[in-house]
C-alpha cells in the first residue's frame, strides 16, 4: 500500500502550501527540506480534524512559518475490502471493534519512512488511557527530538501486536477515557512545539510557567490596579524584583501544597 495518500499541513519547502495533499513517496524527499525543523505525522481516522486549534494562534503562525510541520496520514486508505474495514471483533468476544493490526502497520510503516529508527529522536506514541500520564517532562523530551508520529486510536483500542512491533510508546492526558486519540493528539503537541526554538518568542516564559521546576505557576496579575474592590498586591507594585521574585516563589509553593500534593510530595523529595 505504497500509494495511500497522506495529508501534510505547514511550509515544509519552498514551493509546498498549506494541507497540499502527497503521497507516501514524497515523505523521504520532503524530510531532506524540512532544514531540521520538528515534524509530526499523525495517523488517524479524521485527518480533517487536523491541524483543528494547532493552526490558531503561536503554533499555527509557527506552522506556517515552518518552524514545525504536521501530515495527516489517513488510516482509512489503508483499509480492507470493499469498504475499507479498519477494525475487527475481539479476539476471545467482548463487547466493540479493535483496530487491525495489518491496517495500522501499514499505516505506521508509511509514517515511518524518512524517519530516525532511534525512538529516542523519532518516538512513536499512541494515545491511551493505559499509557503513562503526559507531563512537562515528557513535553520537554518530544520537543528534543526530529519530530514524533501519533497513532490515534478508536473503538476499544490497537491489536497489541502492532504495538509490539513498531515499538509503540503509550502516553495518557489523565484518568479518563475519550471517544478517540484526536483531541489528545493535539493536546500533546501544543505542549511539545510550544518548547520548540522561536515558537513562544519569549523562551522565558516556559521556565516560569506551571510544572517547568515542579511546582504550580503563582498567581498572575495586571491592569487595573484595582478591579472590583481587589487590588494587585503591593509587592508586585514595588519594583523590587528580589521580593517580586521571593513572593511568586512563595506563592508557587502554597498552591502545590494545597491543590496537588502529589507534586509537592515529589517537589520537596527531589
Amino acid at each position: 500500500m505504497s500509494d495511500a495518500p497522506n495529508r501534510s499541513h505547514g511550509r515544509l519547502s519552498i514551493k509546498a502550501s498549506l494541507a497540499t495533499v502527497r503521497k507516501p513517496r514524497d515523505l523521504m524527499e520532503e524530510h531532506l527540506n524540512l532544514n531540521a525543523a520538528f515534524r509530526a505525522k499523525i495517523v488517524t481516522l479524521f485527518p480533517e480534524a487536523f491541524p483543528g486549534v494547532l493552526g490558531q494562534s503561536l503554533t499555527g503562525r509557527a506552522l506556517k512559518e515552518g518552524k514545525w510541520a504536521l501530515d495527516t496520514i489517513a488510516l482509512r486508505d489503508f483499509g480492507t475490502g470493499k469498504h475499507k474495514n479498519v477494525d475487527d471483533t475481539p479476539a476471545g468476544g467482548g463487547a466493540g471493534m479493535v483496530l487491525r493490526p495489518d491496517v495500522v502497520g501499514n499505516a505506521l510503516a508509511v509514517a515511518a519512512r524518512g524517519t530516525p529508527q532511534d525512538r529516542a529522536l523519532w518516538p512513536v506514541v499512541y494515545l491511551s488511557p493505559r499509557g503513562r500520564r503526559f507531563d512537562q517532562a515528557m513535553a520537554r523530551r518530544f520537543a528534543a527530538g526530529a519530530g514524533i508520529t501519533l497513532l490515534c486510536g478508536r473503538f476499544e483500542g490497537v491489536d497489541e501486536r502492532v504495538l509490539e512491533h513498531f515499538e509503540v510508546e503509550e502516553v495518557s492526558l489523565g484518568d479518563f477515557v475519550l471517544t478517540g486519540g484526536e483531541i489528545a493528539a493535539q493536546a500533546l503537541l501544543d505542549a511539545t512545539v510550544r518548547l520548540l526554538p522561536g515558537v513562544l518568542g519569549n523562551e522565558e516564559s516556559t521556565e516560569e510557567e506551571s510544572h517547568s521546576n515542579g511546582l504550580l505557576e503563582h498567581p498572575q496579575y495586571t491592569r487595573p490596579a484595582e478591579w472590583q474592590g481587589r487590588a494587585i498586591p503591593e509587592v508586585l507594585m514595588s519594583g523590587h524584583h528580589g521580593k517580586i521574585a521571593d513572593w511568586r516563589r512563595a506563592m508557587s509553593e502554597a498552591l502545590t501544597k494545597e491543590r496537588r500534593p502529589d507534586l509537592w510530595e515529589k517537589h520537596s523529595k527531589g
